[in-house]
């Protein structure tokens, strides 16, 4: 017989609803009591297909190793008439993030060695000069500065754009393109969302697609290149596709470490005994990375579709049935974290999902710990003082979310 129960409503609405995600520790309170009393559940919500959520992180991984029998193809919980919207219109980008078995392989390996640490070191005076450069503008403010739009935000993206081979003077195009995913913060009717994602999709391709041509012609020594001219199944990728992919690498790659970094400076403004213990020890700042993607969980949810009839704890999962993936929740899993609603820098275990898991394990961590270990390297020996001078704010979403308001002032030597 099959498992009926279902998560109390108010819980599968925390899951959905993007305004939930900002009441903060209401939310992690009903996820708190989902992880205590209903690990893997159903989801039954007007309006929404069948879903189950998965808010430990064991089942997480579990179903993450499974790629063939839980598909890809979703990012965040959506409605069925959202669904049924994006799909009409085509607003749904190619994306390896989208892809399952074989081509996701095929396509992650066009770019997968590019991002391993023994090339990427070679990043490092780069990158170390742009994170300088954006201290400087702390400075230039006498350290008082909203940190998400005055540096974690641009840095990032300059980073990505220098990787790419984007020219600095486009970080405004570049910047109206990372927009995209922001559709899903707006309240509007899911045609018009669909149609804004879609006119988003539109001018990333439009833009990259003139990279791509460039980069046939003259390849330089840049990803932008090794995109262009890479090969699948022995044919060049098409125009969908290679969008999709410049895409993917500029979004993802710079909202996430975005928000990772925001959400480090928040954390550290409220605890200035932990950036004490940092300063009085470098050492400690790879945990504090992994403490901070932790801690912020910039993807708070992905969802997958499963393939067949199957079960999976105890209970019964159709075919077709969407299971949502709970990163934000996982990463907070009492039975895995010693105080995990502490922020600290001295666990000896730091798993966490902040990176996904399994096959589509975020292409490139290597890069945003890179990016992460040179601000604070960079910042953290400078700071006397370190102080929030408002509310920050969290962005409205249930999908890539963290921090997008964080006032500070910084008293620096």
């Amino acid at each position: 017989m099959e498992n009926d129960e279902v998560i109390p409503s108010e819980i599968a609405q925390a899951v959905a609803d993007p305004h939930a995600y900002q009441a903060w520790d209401d939310w992690h309170a009903k996820l708190r009591t989902l992880r205590a009393t209903q690990p893997f559940a159903r989801g039954d919500l007007p309006g929404y297909d069948r879903f189950w959520v998965a808010s430990k992180l064991h089942d997480v991984q579990e179903i993450a190793r499974q790629p063939q029998l839980f598909r890809s193809g979703y990012g965040a919980l959506e409605t069925t008439e959202q669904m049924e919207v994006d799909a009409a219109r085509g607003a749904q980008s190619s994306s390896i993030v989208f892809m399952n078995a074989p081509n996701h392989m095929k396509y992650r390996l066009l770019t997968q060695n590019w991002f391993q640490p023994k090339n990427i070191r070679a990043l490092d005076e780069r990158i170390r000069k742009l994170a300088r450069s954006y201290i400087d503008r702390v400075v230039d403010r006498d350290g008082n500065c909203e940190f998400w739009e005055t540096v974690s935000k641009p840095y990032t993206l300059q980073v990505i754009m220098s990787i790419l081979g984007i020219p600095p003077e486009h970080e405004d195009v570049m910047t109206a393109l990372t927009a995209m995913d922001s559709a899903q913060q707006v309240d509007v009717e899911p045609e018009q969302l669909a149609r804004y994602r879609l006119e988003k999709i539109q001018e990333s391709w439009k833009y990259f697609g003139q990279v791509t041509e460039a980069r046939r012609k003259h390849p330089e020594d840049d990803l932008a290149s090794v995109i262009a001219n890479s090969l699948v199944n022995g044919a060049p990728i098409s125009e969908h596709d290679t969008g999709g992919y410049f895409t993917t690498i500029l979004v993802a790659g710079h909202e996430t470490t975005t928000a990772s970094l925001a959400g480090a400076i928040w954390a550290l403004a409220e605890r200035p005994e932990v950036l004490a213990k940092v300063q009085a020890n470098p050492a400690l700042i790879d945990n504090l990375i992994e403490e901070s993607v932790r801690w912020t969980t910039p993807v708070y949810q992905f969802t997958r579709t499963a393939a067949q009839d199957t079960e999976f704890s105890g209970a019964k999962v159709r075919e077709g049935d969407r299971i949502v993936l709970s990163y934000l929740s996982a990463n907070r899993d009492e039975d895995v974290y010693s105080d995990p609603f502490e922020f600290r820098v001295d666990r000896s275990d730091y798993r966490h999902v902040g990176f996904s898991y399994g096959a589509h394990m975020c292409l490139g961590m290597h890069l945003a710990r890179m990016e992460m270990r040179i601000m604070f390297e960079e910042l953290l020996p400078r700071i006397r003082k370190l102080e929030l001078t408002g509310e920050p704010r969290r962005r409205l979403t249930n999908f890539v979310g963290g921090p997008e308001y964080v006032p500070v002032q910084f008293t620096l030597e």
